[in-house]
């Protein structure tokens, strides 16, 4: 108790001289040595920067600036993150981040990567750079930079921030790549669930995609002579490897995702002026990420004082720190959004090694090795060997594996983003766009992530293409885990054919929506782009409600609001009529009638909701975790939403049979009983026996958590950094997707990390919402500013032109050279 009270007491001394220290300069004139002219920051009340210079150089050179001055802590977390390099930060806990993320090797590609790109975008990722440096330079002491650094320093770590460079940038599109990559978790748990399960059963887990009732994105035009043509008429067992594969996976931090990937997805669409009040698109779009204080993404305004050939930027949107352009939003002529496409992009090879050496078509090839030294604060270096195969890292060998088993002993992955590419030259293409051709162009730049690109321009055309690295299988269709000594499912050298990629303009339907939903209909288009879909729930959603906002009349930004913020659960439909037909009696009874009436929807204040999504816990829990290794258990969401739709139609499933129960076998009913009565005993221990005073927000709450020292475990520490708990409307695959965890209860674990809605017939009519604010800094005001509206649905303006951007400025900082 002393201890803890002299660390209080240091803490608040610490945070008393730091706090305002470190916040930076938004007002006057101050001095950016390399400039080659002045640049004007405006901020508004959110403080949201817009950038005006006379060069591209100086555009990002203070946009480095800039992001230094809110989000410094926040870059050198990430680039310690993506280098597994957090335990010079935080010590021996973090060991198993970095032996994940050394083997992975995501720096070792990007300093692979930065030589290749265009000479423009090297220019440019400099220019950057300087600026970051310029601010360090300026803040040479822990508490000039920010108060994580000073916590850090009490405790032994931290250190002096080295120089920023374009590595450091690059190296954070692997982390994004990553945390939007396809199935490899899918591949190992249907390899686990094989090791309790036959294969047929493990197979009814994952259904195939609803085309007859959940239409794709692409409805139009199939390959015709080797390119995609929007015209034509479409034509009618598991061992011990890889379960140390699923734990150094496991061990790779998450970045945007939650660690088991639950809730990750987003939301895109783009309709047509024939529909609108203006005449002009709007455009849409909220990408579901992990919630993260700061929010994952910093709101910014990139602008060129007169447009040129050497300064061609006028761009405003959603930005990452540390990375100069902007990834999604708008330039003076076109907008685009993102939802992740899912391509399967990763695969797991089982190898058999023996030694130094590993079997491949018969021969023994020598193993690629290298060695990693892990410095740790407070403790020894660490030095691990990584060891490759033709394939990829073998993943399973940064944790202790048992002896062989079976023909494979060791895992290796073969990802996309382990090869250089140019997704840095597509991000300053995209944001000098003008046209639909030119978009097309930056997008084929695009090669990790996949994502779904949906477009609108000010002329009036909308249209969607899907871009990236796709592979090309020899055999086999990248749903489990391969061999890899056989050669047959190597990999060919060649991707997917950029202009084979399924691609829209102007659609007769007036509109397009994404939502990880299925691209295209596997009848008509045969490059296997993934089996492992989103299944379309959330889409389905999003295109009825358009279409009834058709019928109503011309739709406006506050319509594509509205629909952002729709709660309703997709499966209440089906679940809610089987629970109603089930024999019950006891207190449960009461709480079951809150569902004869709801609606499905799922605000904050429903009491319906509340126990609708507690039946639905205990349904998955109750009918699957007996069969199933912990790994592969339900999460929730519309692949369950399939599976026990499928189930409800056969009531002797053996699913539905609890193993753990001696001389009885369970059915369909016994389990939605034993749902309903749980869910009401849950219910009433948390929120009391009066049904009708259940809240779904009493139960489904988002905490903000620091990204680092929230999760330090020394409560004072992050009572200065965390904020909430916020009650908050939807669910999973809602189209509010605020995804939660069946296995760990109904706090929110994914959000829509940002809303954006862009009126092209006048972008000063966008708006746009970020999940935290702009400021890294705790305890400035706009640290967390925006959370409330956010949780509200409210949307900010998206100022864009300068008259709108200077009038709405409260402050306004010059740089000079």
């Amino acid at each position: 108790m002393t201890v803890l009270l002299a660390l209080v007491l240091v803490l608040a001394g610490v945070v008393v001289y730091t706090v305002r220290k470190s916040f930076p300069q938004v007002d006057g004139s101050l001095r950016l040595p390399g400039l080659t002219g002045n640049v004007e920051i405006y901020r508004d009340k959110s403080g949201i920067p817009h950038i005006y210079a006379d060069s591209a150089a100086d555009l990002f050179m203070a946009q480095g600036f800039v992001h230094a001055q809110d989000r410094f802590f926040e870059m050198d977390f990430r680039r310690h993150l993506t280098a597994g390099r957090l335990s010079e930060l935080f010590g021996a806990s973090t060991l198993g981040n970095d032996k994940a993320l050394r083997t992975m090797g995501w720096r070792r590609v990007a300093e692979q990567e930065v030589p290749e790109l265009a000479q423009e975008t090297r220019d440019y990722l400099d220019a950057y750079a300087k600026g970051v440096n310029s601010w360090l330079s300026a803040n040479p002491n822990a508490s000039d930079r920010s108060l994580e650094y000073s916590i850090l320093k009490l405790q032994g770590g931290g250190g002096t921030p080295e120089k920023w460079t374009p590595v450091d940038s690059v190296a954070w599109l692997k982390a994004m790549a990553w945390d939007l990559r396809s199935n490899v978790e899918d591949e190992i748990d249907r390899a686990l669930a094989l090791t309790r399960l036959p294969r047929e059963r493990v197979e009814q887990l994952y259904p195939g995609y609803p085309y007859d009732r959940h239409l794709p994105i692409v409805n139009e035009g199939t390959l015709l002579q080797g390119r995609f043509d929007q015209r034509a008429e479409p034509r009618l067992r598991g061992n011990r490897a890889l379960a140390d594969a699923a734990g150094t996976l496991a061990d790779v931090p998450s970045t945007m995702s939650t660690a088991d990937r639950s809730g990750v997805g987003s939301n895109s669409w783009v309709i047509s002026g024939e529909y609108t009040t203006s005449g002009r698109p709007l455009l849409a779009n909220d990408p579901h990420l992990s919630a993260q204080l700061p929010s994952v993404w910093y709101q910014a305004g990139l602008h060129c004082r007169k447009i040129t050939e050497a300064c061609p930027y006028d761009v405003t949107g959603f930005t990452f720190s540390g990375v100069p352009g902007v990834i999604i939003g708008h330039t003076d002529k076109i907008a685009w959004g993102f939802t992740n496409l899912g391509p399967d992009v990763a695969d797991l090879f089982l190898e058999q090694v023996d030694g130094d050496t590993y079997l491949y078509k018969g021969s023994r090839l020598p193993l690629e090795t290298r060695q990693e030294k892990i410095k740790v604060a407070g403790g020894k270096t660490v030095t691990i060997t990584v060891r490759s195969t033709r394939h990829g890292p073998l993943i399973n060998e940064v944790i202790p594996t048992a002896e062989p088993s079976g023909e494979a002993n060791a895992v290796a992955l073969q990802w996309t983003a382990l090869t250089p590419g140019r997704t840095a030259d597509a991000v300053f293409a995209l944001n000098k766009a003008g046209d639909w051709q030119e978009f097309k162009a930056a997008a084929s730049l695009f090669d990790v992530p996949s994502q779904n690109l949906v477009y609108a321009d000010t002329s009036g055309k909308i249209g969607y293409q899907a871009p990236g690295r796709i592979p090309v299988r020899a055999g086999g269709d990248g749903a489990w885990p391969v061999p890899g000594w056989t050669g047959e499912y190597d990999w060919n050298p060649a991707p997917v054919p950029y202009d084979q990629l399924p691609s829209v303009e102007d659609p007769a339907d007036g509109f397009i929506v994404t939502a990880n939903n299925a691209v295209i209909d596997p009848e008509r288009y045969k490059p296997l782009l993934t089996k492992d879909w989103s299944y379309g729930y959330r889409s389905e959603r999003i295109r009825t409600l358009i279409k009834e906002a058709i019928k109503k009349g011309p739709i406006d930004a506050a319509v594509m609001s509205e629909i952002q913020q729709d709660t309703h659960n997709g499966f209440a439909g089906t679940l809610v009529p089987a629970l109603m037909r089930v024999d019950l009696a006891g207190p449960s009874v009461q709480a079951r009638d809150l569902l004869k009436e709801w609606d499905g929807e799922q605000g904050t204040g429903s009491a319906a909701a509340a126990y609708f999504n507690a039946v639905w816990r205990h349904v998955l829990t109750l009918t699957f975790d007996d069969d199933l290794p912990e790994p592969a258990r339900p999460t929730g969401g519309d692949r369950w939403y399939e599976v026990v739709r499928r189930l409800l139609e056969a009531p002797q499933d053996p699913f539905w049979d609890d193993t753990t129960t001696r001389n009885l076998t369970e059915t369909r009913d016994d389990i939605l009983r034993q749902a309903l009565a749980s869910a009401h005993q849950e219910l009433a221990d948390r929120l009391g026996t009066d049904v009708k005073a259940w809240r779904w927000g009493d139960l489904h709450q988002l905490e903000l958590v620091h990204d680092s020292l929230g999760t330090s475990g020394i409560a004072p520490v992050e009572a200065l950094f965390n904020r909430g708990p916020l009650r908050v409307a939807g669910g999973k695959d809602a189209v509010n997707a605020t995804g939660w965890n069946v296995q760990s209860g109904y706090g929110i674990t994914a959000v829509p990390s940002m809303r954006m809605v862009v009126d092209l017939s006048d972008l000063d009519k966008s708006r746009w919402i970020n999940l935290t604010g702009a400021s890294g800094h705790a305890f400035h005001d706009n640290y967390w500013d925006q959370a409330e509206a956010w949780a509200r649905g409210d949307l900010l303006p998206m100022w864009s032109r300068p008259e709108s951007v200077r009038k709405a400025a409260v402050h306004t900082l010059k740089l000079t050279p």
